[in-house]
């Protein structure tokens, strides 16, 4: 008998967004627009300088949300459920597919500070499937200048996926990229968040002619970016505490674990969206992985993803 790896967990109660902050329907008015967006993304502020043991898996869950509806944009059929499919089951360091690329792009995002330079920028380019443009060049250099300013995040968030979509007016699905890039810049924040692009495809942001979607700079996207971020934050505080709650209870079960190991696939459950059930390690066999994954299955520390009764994915 073993005792677990040591890993850090701490109980947190992560911040809610007032139910009277998050909107319900399409929003017309700018003002009331901005007001949302303010109460929500002090909310999400709050939750992300406290930096939860869990954080990891939170924004790794936010970008397969913004992964599918970006993949969507460009055409593909994927859902977050194939995308985490192709991501998680592949062999290791095989090509993920095109739609898969594009849920790398987004794993990039949360994993990465807010400053970004040209050649990161070119992989991420590559990644959504889109020929490089000279235009696209000035990015870094403008989400840093818009960082710097006083404007509100939304509007900088606005400004800066303008900008991309004037460059290549092809290119909204790097426009959204570029956007939560540029949110996270503006708060400082020590890595971005994919928050704007969970919406892309939402009832909300309808507010276009005949109720569509509204395009990159047509008149009151920056509204609809500031409806972007008061729903996208209210959703991604709820998520965060169901996750929490999960995390809670894996701190619970993780004295009662004794599989030699279990530190390192705990470590991933509170870094990563899923984990695959078959998980191996060097010192931790896939026999023991499952035995592992079960048990804190059955302790309701973590839940089964995929709904299969084998490629098993787990995650909190």
């Amino acid at each position: 008998m073993r005792a677990l790896d040591s890993t850090p967990t701490t109980s947190f109660h992560s911040p809610a967004v007032p139910g009277w902050a998050v909107p319900r329907a399409p929003v017309d008015d700018p003002v009331e627009a901005a007001y949302l967006a303010g109460a929500a993304l002090n909310s999400l502020d709050n939750l992300v300088r406290s930096d939860p043991p869990w954080s990891g898996a939170w924004r790794q869950r936010l970008a397969l949300k913004a992964a599918a509806n970006a993949a969507r944009l460009l055409g593909h059929r994927e859902d977050e459920a194939a995308l985490r499919d192709a991501w998680h089951l592949r062999p290791a360091g095989a090509d993920p597919g095109p739609a898969g690329n594009v849920l790398a792009a987004w794993r990039r995002l949360a994993t990465r500070s807010p400053a970004i330079e040209v050649e990161s920028l070119r992989a991420i380019v590559g990644l959504l499937g889109l020929a490089w443009s000279d235009g696209f060049g000035a990015i870094p250099e403008l989400v840093a200048e818009q960082a710097r300013s006083t404007r509100p995040a939304p509007l900088v968030a606005a400004a800066v996926a303008g900008e991309v979509a004037a460059a290549c007016p092809r290119a909204e699905a790097l426009a959204w990229w570029c956007a939560d890039l540029a949110l996270a810049a503006r708060f400082r924040w020590p890595f971005a968040v994919p928050l704007l692009a969970t919406q892309i495809h939402a009832p909300l942001l309808r507010s276009g002619p005949g109720r569509r979607r509204l395009r990159l700079g047509e008149e009151g996207f920056v509204g609809a970016v500031c409806v972007a971020a008061a729903a996208g934050g209210a959703e991604a505080c709820r998520l965060a505490g169901e996750i929490a709650a999960r995390g809670r209870r894996l701190e619970v079960a993780t004295p009662k674990l004794r599989t030699k190991g279990a530190g390192e696939a705990i470590r991933r459950l509170l870094d990563d969206d899923a984990v695959s059930g078959s998980l191996t390690t060097p010192v931790l066999s896939r026999w023991a992985a499952r035995r592992l994954f079960e048990r804190l299955h059955a302790l309701e520390a973590v839940r089964e993803l995929s709904g299969r009764p084998s490629f098993r994915l787990y995650g909190l």
